[in-house]
């Protein structure tokens, strides 16, 4: 597995331009948050008996959950830190929003309008999108953000 210097240096690579920079930080976390909404927009059934609150019996909880443990925490606990308390704030927000708005129409909503801005930002840089490469950038994204935002 690279280490998170490795995987933030070749993301580095294709996002060198201010403009891509200022979308991506504005798209990337809007795109984790959306997925967050989809997936908790699944029927839960078996996890409402499981799991003692809506916010946390879904199936966004429970990919949350794998995704820090194998992910994020393996290449940082400081990564790992700030993508939990991200990941806490997705949970909890995504379940406000639902209470007055089709959780699943908002969030696709938000998720095809930040993909938009993505491939923008992209052609404004001249790169492709490095998750053309390889699909962890997907993850590898939204630490790179959160790390760039809330300090090294």
């Amino acid at each position: 597995m690279r280490t998170l210097q490795q995987w933030f240096d070749s993301y580095a690579v294709s996002h060198q331009n201010p403009t891509n920079i200022s979308i991506h930080y504005i798209c990337v976390p809007a795109i984790f948050f959306s997925v967050v909404g989809l997936f908790m927009s699944i029927p839960s059934g078996v996890l409402n008996s499981i799991l003692p609150h809506p916010i946390i019996a879904n199936w966004a909880f429970v990919l949350l959950v794998l995704t820090l443990v194998l992910f994020y925490f393996r290449l940082s606990v400081k990564v790992g830190i700030q993508m939990l308390l991200f990941s806490a704030f997705c949970l909890v927000l995504n379940y406000v929003i639902a209470q007055y708005v089709s959780l699943v129409y908002f969030s696709l909503a938000l998720f095809i309008v930040a993909w938009i801005g993505q491939f923008y930002g992209h052609k404004v840089e001249g790169q492709k999108p490095s998750f053309i490469d390889d699909l962890q950038f997907l993850l590898v994204g939204p630490a790179w953000v959160m790390y760039k935002l809330f300090g090294k």
